[in-house]
């Protein structure tokens, strides 16, 4: 929810898939690499292009990345913050822009990052940013999303029904309507696999985080020895 003294001022609009990811990326580490966060643009550029908990796939260059955060600053869903020494870094602001709490973070979080998903997927996938107790847990947030005009249902109720994220722009909903189409004929031809048990899966997460995290440190190290050597130059 908005805290004391934050600006809360901006209103809601569409984004663009690449702040989509760049906002989807600040959540997602804030929560889940708390020790590297915020962020250095290298950190976002290897967040963003990770090839684990992303769909789609992308391939983000600097200049993208920080066009997108131009963009995220201009709307308050990110600032801009000095780290130690000339590093600048970045955090989100989405709480207050979006009037998020815990449970609405980690579900907006996974919808931003791999675009509609089933009640079913966004449970075990936002598990490692916050604990949903049920299925029924999962609903009522997407409800409260739903009612924020955050949220939407994006196929008929019941089983694996499917919800996408309200921040796409109208010229990207054709797309979303393949997208779509693509998910509901594979949940009809196909049966999913069987989920991992919670406690490992939860095993192997941690262990991609760290991996991401080990990666942003070691892109920030880069960086440092690029400026140093072009200081002694």
């Amino acid at each position: 929810m908005n805290q004391a003294g934050e600006d809360s001022s901006h209103p809601i609009v569409p984004l663009s898939a690449n702040a989509r990811r760049v906002l989807g990326v600040l959540l997602e580490k804030a929560k889940t690499t708390p020790d590297s966060y915020p962020l250095t643009a290298a950190g976002l550029i290897a967040g963003s292009n990770q090839k684990s908990n992303r769909s789609p796939q992308m391939k983000l260059a600097e200049g993208e990345v920080l066009i997108a955060l131009d963009e995220l600053r201009q709307v308050g869903a990110a600032r801009e913050i000095h780290g130690n020494g000339r590093v600048l870094k970045y955090r989100h602001a989405a709480y207050q822009w979006l009037d998020l709490d815990n449970p609405q973070s980690a579900i907006m979080t996974e919808l931003l990052l791999r675009g509609p998903q089933t009640v079913g997927e966004l449970r075990s996938r936002a598990s490692r940013m916050c604990d949903f107790a049920s299925l029924d847990a999962v609903k009522s947030t997407l409800a409260e999303l739903e009612a924020k005009k955050l949220a939407q249902p994006v196929t008929p109720s019941g089983r694996g029904q499917v919800f996408a994220h309200q921040l796409y722009p109208p010229e990207e909903q054709p797309h979303l309507n393949a997208k779509i189409e693509k998910i509901s004929d594979a949940a009809t031809e196909t049966n999913p696999p069987p989920a991992l048990p919670n406690e490992h899966q939860q095993r192997i997460d941690q262990l991609i985080e760290r991996l991401d995290a080990v990666t942003g440190r070691i892109d920030d190290l880069e960086e440092r020895l690029k400026r140093l050597e072009n200081n002694e130059r």
